[in-house]
């Protein structure tokens, strides 16, 4: 018997399947849900970079702007794609954490402007790794991609956990009011999702966002002072400023490019594994690379920083196994509106970082177990438990105490002393190359013949 539609009009089967016929408008809810999920980390690598650039709040406003646009106009890409480009998953694009060390370090001696030409330079050697990927997608085998979705997973809980206690730099971080409203609003999910029934359960999230959020107002913890002279319209700008090709910033973003292009062969892995029960095909991951490269120089072109497919949205997957195309479009749809009214972008931007990261912490915890499902399937075999305890073990503990690397070139440090994803990944390509196969791996010396 067909599965009954739910009160919302849409049911389960359309919901999980990519291509099911959906109403554009009973799917907006689903869809707003993946925005709110990665609006703040979308805007956060931008306040950060601007900070270090001394911009004005004239020039930080059009990034912002710009942020919102090419994040929706990537959305799309890689939801629907354009001949070779964009994976044709339910993929949600935004500003990368990836290259911000870097994008700091060059606004300091460059200036913002090498920045600007060095992410349209880089975003274009993406798009080549996207459409050659069937050519070195070889050399990074089941157990290396199971590996970079596990650390993404682990790279994620200190952002979960930041924004739990009030967000990186709050002068009351770990307050009691930041500490109750992250408990309300994960309790608020939790129990949205045990009490509802259907459809309605998937949106847990945007539930614990809506109840935190009206808390947050009644404790005083939401800052209205950025809806004052707000413009009810306002165009994106393109190219606000004045791209430099400076051949350091270029090499320097070009290798973060490279580690940006293995993360996301473990976000496709992780999305298709999560959401589709199945591995991603050659032309999905091909295509998903080459789309952030695409929307990354053309964020470039806009004043903006790189895109990455967000691992905030794979857990969401996770978590509500929604993976309509139809669906995320309107998500996607409503970044791009954002970028021309301010005041859709104020809301959202007003949003407490206690409330996202109570809402948001289980989901990175969804992907840690995707990637231990993941690995499980690789095989635990001697020679894969060794590369993943060993590149694990090395990509997360040397992070963590990232003064380890100090006497290490800078540019090695900016792609490598904060980015476990980046050590994970390096330390299990290397270690898949050069250890013997399994049945030599562990296999005993012959023994000598006696006289």
């Amino acid at each position: 018997m067909a599965e009954k539609k739910e009160k919302s009009g849409i049911s389960m089967e359309a919901l999980t399947s990519l291509d099911a016929p959906v109403s554009f408008w009973k799917g907006i809810p689903f869809g707003l849900q993946h925005v709110m999920a990665m609006f703040v980390a979308n805007l956060a690598p931008i306040f950060i970079v601007a900070s270090a650039a001394k911009m004005n709040s004239t020039q930080s406003a059009a990034v912002i702007q710009a942020g919102l646009l090419v994040a929706g106009l990537g959305t799309c890409l890689q939801l629907y794609g354009a001949w070779r480009i964009g994976s044709r998953l339910p993929m949600v694009t935004g500003i990368s954490f990836t290259y911000v060390a870097a994008a700091c370090a060059i606004c300091s001696s460059k200036g913002y402007g090498a920045v600007v030409g060095a992410v349209m330079v880089g975003g274009l050697l993406e798009l080549v790794l996207g459409l050659t990927a069937k050519y070195w997608r070889r050399f990074v085998p089941p157990i290396v991609s199971a590996i970079v979705v596990t650390s993404i997973g682990f790279s994620l809980l200190t952002v979960g956990a930041t924004s739990f206690g009030g967000g990186s730099g709050a002068k009351d971080f770990g307050s009691w009011q930041n500490l109750t409203l992250g408990l309300i609003s994960l309790v608020a999910c939790l129990a949205f999702q045990l009490l509802m029934k259907g459809t309605a359960k998937q949106l847990s999230v945007l539930f614990g966002l809506v109840v935190g959020y009206v808390v947050a107002i009644c404790m005083g913890k939401v800052d209205f002072s950025g809806f004052q002279h707000l413009a009810i319209f306002s165009l994106p700008q393109f190219m606000p400023f004045k791209p430099v090709f400076d051949p350091g910033s270029i090499i320097s973003l070009a290798l973060l490019y490279v580690v940006s292009s293995v993360e996301v062969l473990g976000d496709t892995a992780a999305l298709t594994k999560v959401g589709l029960n199945r591995l991603p095909t050659e032309r999905e991951t091909a295509g998903a690379i080459a789309g952030d490269g695409l929307i990354s120089s053309v964020s470039g072109l806009f004043g903006c920083l790189p895109l990455t497919s967000f691992a905030q949205n794979i857990g969401l997957v996770a978590m509500t196994k929604v993976v309509n195309r139809k669906v995320i479009l309107s998500g996607g749809l409503i970044l791009i509106i954002a970028s021309f009214v301010p005041a859709i972008a104020e809301v959202f931007n007003s949003l407490p970082q206690a409330v996202l990261g109570g809402c948001t912490i289980m989901m990175f915890g969804n992907i840690i177990l995707s990637g231990f499902q993941m690995i499980s399937e690789a095989g635990y075999t001697q020679r894969n438990i060794t590369i993943a305890a060993l590149s694990l073990t090395i990509g997360i503990g040397f992070t963590q105490v990232s003064d380890i690397f100090v006497n290490f070139p800078d540019l090695f440090k900016s792609i490598f002393a904060s980015n476990c994803i980046a050590v994970a990944f390096v330390v299990a390509v290397i270690l898949n190359a050069v250890l013997p196969s399994e049945e030599h791996f562990l296999s005993a010396p012959a023994e000598q013949h006696e006289d």
